[in-house]
């Protein structure tokens, strides 16, 4: 190595995007706060693959022997349980975050394929309700929009303890996207940053919960299903505590999880993987009994049908997908490179989703911004998006000799690192070993 390479090779522990990240803190004062989810390289599906059937399984020709794709949530628990098409539902994103078009187009899409969608802090619109089939209403701490008239209008109700880009913390919505309606829909102030409370108000711990999950059935008559959300922190133990507590279902937010808007501390050092939360729950779920009856759903960072088989196949009933969705219905489109350039970002980058500048439309309140994402057209390519990944859900299930994608298991899955076998608690491929079991 020439003295002249020597002399510019960058440090491993102070690269310059710590060096510019440590600059700015100098000069600002402020924590960064920014949306997306975190970057870091973590662990991901992509280190488990499928072993496929040959000879000591049968595959299923995928044009002549069907595969099924149903779920039903809340059965034999609630009045009208949850019926979808499909294991793969929209997250929670709320309206404020983002704009009324890009929740219309959340729900026009989601209708289409069959499954569900999810309100948010800030409460329910009339464009959402309106245009899904099926919407699941968050009940969160800040209580922002929470009315019973609400809650009674869901299909079913998710009580959100905790998210996978922030366990332990509340969400952020700042100033400039805080218009008219929504401060009213929120009962705040225009234009002031709102920053959500980071627990319940009226309860500290699962004895509290159950209480709340009764008080939540009696509002809604016994009618829907009620879901508990949360950061993928503790996973065994949090999901233990919410099945005793009464829940139907548990959504588990991996930390690839991501968020309109928290410190970027928080996204990158709080929680963990997906792939790690996913088993870890479903421990739980198994030690107590009620595996495939209290229903899992895994969200944080996924991406393809794989990663939904592979969820499904270490445990999971169903996935929420949140940046893949905005993603599909425009975010970051390459059309809009110019305009994401001028905000000294690229298309494929741009993560300043609190910013309310968004050139899409989607993470906006600016009238004319938003304008310009069609909810229609916007919702058939979610739906496109999730007909894909069904079809390669199905494709993966079919291969691996299973007539229903909840037949998927571990046993059709090795690993390719060390790290996603102690994790995935699957085989490293080449072999039967599981690093941590006996």
């Amino acid at each position: 190595m020439s003295p002249q390479a020597w002399h510019h090779r960058e440090s491993y522990t102070f690269d310059r995007n710590v060096i510019a990240e440590i600059r700015r803190a100098a000069n600002t004062g402020i924590y960064r706060i920014r949306g997306w989810g975190a970057k870091r390289e973590l662990p991901t599906f992509d280190d488990l693959v499928f072993l496929g059937a040959s000879m000591s399984r049968y595959p299923l020709e995928g044009y002549r022997e069907a595969c099924a794709t149903d779920l039903v949530i809340g059965e034999g628990r609630a009045e009208r349980p949850v019926r979808l098409a499909i294991p793969i539902t929209i997250a929670g994103m709320s309206f404020g975050s983002l704009s009324a078009q890009a929740k219309e187009a959340l729900g026009r899409g989601a209708t289409a394929a069959g499954t569900s969608t999810t309100t948010g802090d800030g409460g329910m619109t009339a464009e959402e309700r309106g245009h899904s089939e099926t919407l699941v209403c968050q009940y969160l701490p800040s209580r922002y929009g929470m009315n019973p008239d609400d809650l009674r209008r869901a299909d079913a109700i998710e009580v959100v303890v905790g998210q996978g880009a922030k366990p332990g913390g509340g969400g952020m919505l700042m100033g400039q996207k805080i218009n008219e309606r929504v401060a009213e829909m929120r009962t705040l102030p225009e234009g002031i940053d709102q920053r959500s409370a980071c627990r319940h108000p009226d309860w500290t711990g699962p004895d509290d919960l159950m209480i709340k999950i009764i008080e939540l059935r009696e509002i809604v008559d016994w009618q829907v299903p009620i879901y508990v959300k949360v950061g993928a922190a503790r996973p065994y133990y949090d999901a233990c505590l919410a099945i005793k507590a009464g829940a139907d279902a548990i959504v588990v937010d991996g930390m690839q999880g991501g968020t309109a808007a928290t410190q970027d501390v928080f996204i990158e050092h709080v929680g963990i993987p997906t792939i790690a939360a996913v088993p870890e729950s479903v421990r739980a779920l198994k030690e107590l009994g009620v595996h495939r009856e209290v229903k899992l759903i895994a969200a944080g960072g996924i991406r393809s049908g794989a990663d939904v088989a592979k969820a499904i196949a270490l445990g999971a009933d169903a996935v929420s997908l949140g940046t893949a969705a905005l993603i599909a219905i425009g975010d970051n489109d390459p059309a809009l490179d110019e305009q994401y350039r001028e905000l000294g970002s690229a298309a494929g980058f741009w993560e300043d989703f609190q910013a309310g500048n968004d050139p899409a439309g989607i993470t906006t309140q600016e009238p004319e911004l938003a304008s310009r994402l069609d909810p229609e057209l916007a919702g058939r390519r979610l739906a496109n998006y999730l007909q894909v990944l069904t079809l390669e859900l199905q494709t993966l299930a079919r291969a691996n000799g299973k007539s229903h994608v909840h037949n998927l298991e571990p046993e059709d899955l090795a690993a390719l690192t060390v790290e996603a076998a102690a994790m995935a608690r699957v085989p490293l491929a080449g072999t039967e070993w599981i690093p941590g079991s006996p």
